[in-house]
């Protein structure tokens, strides 16, 4: 498999290349050249098989050559030590990404970044210093899946008093080989500084670099995975039962597990809540490689800019505005270049549709479900909720509804106790909160965050 700018689709490289630079020299995202097509066998096999083995098959083809399968299925049984269970929640299906140790749908790429990044670096001498932006929940899962890997170290910025005392605690609270830097900014600032600082060609003889983003083709691909098993389960009709983290009041705890009374044999409609648009861009790619899905529902919040564009057909960035849901804060979505590169508006429009919810609307949404279906909500997943409500009022929505619900609420339990009280606490955040912050504030420019990279060791 080859990967091509999507500013440049003649010069190409392999997965290798792609993960570990990041980004293309000429600024632009890698994109596979194809986007591979599921056996007979697996796509006939996507409801009942084991998370891992989708994994599997989903990852092969696009490292074919550079990874061999005994160790790419080692990679996956270590990364994915936990799973996405699909759980029936009132009128519609929850796919929760919430399950792995830092509680948020980033951990599955972040895992599997840092086994592949290992193995690929395994003859390597000079350090691996990777660059992350967060508007949450990407730094903690980068910082947790790199920590004390040898041979790499990982910044994570993040925007100055954006992001929730738990998000901060697992994005800065490590030490080691993670450094934190709180950028006086927004999430957008953030993310100019790690473009800039890869594409900076003084910085890239000094030192060998990477991103660990959506923007990198490595963290993009292993969420493909929990699309095709929460679709193959939709359309097989298959529930899974509460896993640990599942944050469901106890007297609504549904049936261990439901066979047949949800299915419909029509692909899938699901909702992304949506902010960098890596997230749905993956789910775009699980459709093209034969998943089945019917529709997708980006969900975002007063930040719309990929709704607008689904509506005019112009595309117009903005500046960020701030939301309770703070890692969908996002004004110029890198991913839509990605999205650009592989789907025409029209095209776009066709399989996509955008909602947009305001804040009223979130909050709102998470006493509801809480009232009528005892399950907690975080303030993404919410939007999600609210987005398909909208949908379904317009009837613009068949077969099975699945939201991906992105982060455990109690990562939110700023916002979200004092509308419905204390979601339960996963024990791996328990153990997050007692960590010490140790992060470096910077101002959002260029010069402040090299001269931090040269410090480092």
């Amino acid at each position: 498999m080859h990967y091509y700018s999507t500013r440049n689709s003649n010069e190409k490289v392999n997965f290798a290349a792609a993960a570990l630079t990041g980004l293309a020299p000429d600024g632009g995202l890698y994109v596979p050249e194809e986007i591979p097509q599921y056996p007979a066998f697996v796509r006939s096999s996507l409801g009942s098989m084991d998370f891992r083995d989708i994994a599997f098959e989903t990852i092969k083809p696009y490292i074919l050559g550079e990874i061999p399968d005994n160790t790419l299925s080692d990679i996956v049984q270590s990364a994915f030590n936990f799973t996405a269970p699909l759980t029936a929640v009132s009128d519609r299906y929850t796919s929760e990404l919430f399950h792995g140790p830092t509680a948020a749908f980033k951990d599955f790429g972040a895992r599997f970044m840092a086994r592949a990044f290992s193995y690929l670096r395994r003859s390597e001498d000079r350090p691996l210093r990777i660059l992350v932006a967060t508007s949450g929940d990407t730094g903690g899962a980068v910082a947790d899946g790199f920590f004390d890997v040898p041979g790499i170290y990982v910044t994570v910025l993040y925007p100055k008093g954006r992001v929730t005392p738990l998000q901060e605690k697992q994005i800065a609270g490590l030490g080691k080989n993670i450094t934190a830097l709180a950028v006086e900014g927004s999430f957008d600032d953030c993310q100019k500084l790690v473009k800039a600082a890869l594409a900076d060609e003084g910085l890239k003889k000094q030192m060998a670099l990477s991103s660990a983003n959506s923007i990198n083709i490595s963290r993009l691909i292993p969420q493909v995975v929990y699309y095709s098993a929460a679709a193959g389960r939709l359309f097989a009709g298959i529930t899974d039962p509460d896993g640990e983290a599942t944050p469901r009041v106890s007297n609504f705890k549904s049936s261990q597990s439901s066979t047949g009374k949800y299915g419909t044999n029509v692909p899938a409609t699901l909702c992304v809540p949506s902010g960098n648009f890596g997230n749905l861009t993956a789910g775009l790619y699980a459709m093209k490689m034969g998943a089945p899905i019917k529709q997708f529902i980006a969900a975002t919040n007063i930040n719309k800019t990929v709704p607008d564009y689904l509506d005019s057909g112009e595309y117009l960035t903005r500046i960020s505005q701030v939301t309770i849901s703070n890692a969908m804060d996002v004004g110029a979505p890198s991913n839509f270049e990605r999205m650009s590169a592989h789907f025409s508006w029209e095209e776009m429009r066709q399989i996509i549709s955008g909602v947009s919810v305001t804040d009223s609307e979130t909050r709102e949404t998470i006493q509801h479900v809480h009232e009528k279906a005892g399950y907690f909500l975080d303030p993404h997943s919410a939007v999600g909720w609210k987005a398909v409500d909208k949908l379904l009022e317009k009837n613009k929505i068949e077969g099975a509804a699945g939201i991906l619900c992105t982060a455990h609420p109690a990562k939110f339990s700023e916002t979200v106790e004092p509308l419905v009280g204390l979601p339960p606490m996963p024990v791996s955040l328990t153990r997050a909160m007692e960590r010490t912050v140790n992060a470096r504030t910077i101002p959002a420019d260029t010069a402040a965050l090299i001269e931090i990279l040269n410090e480092i060791n």
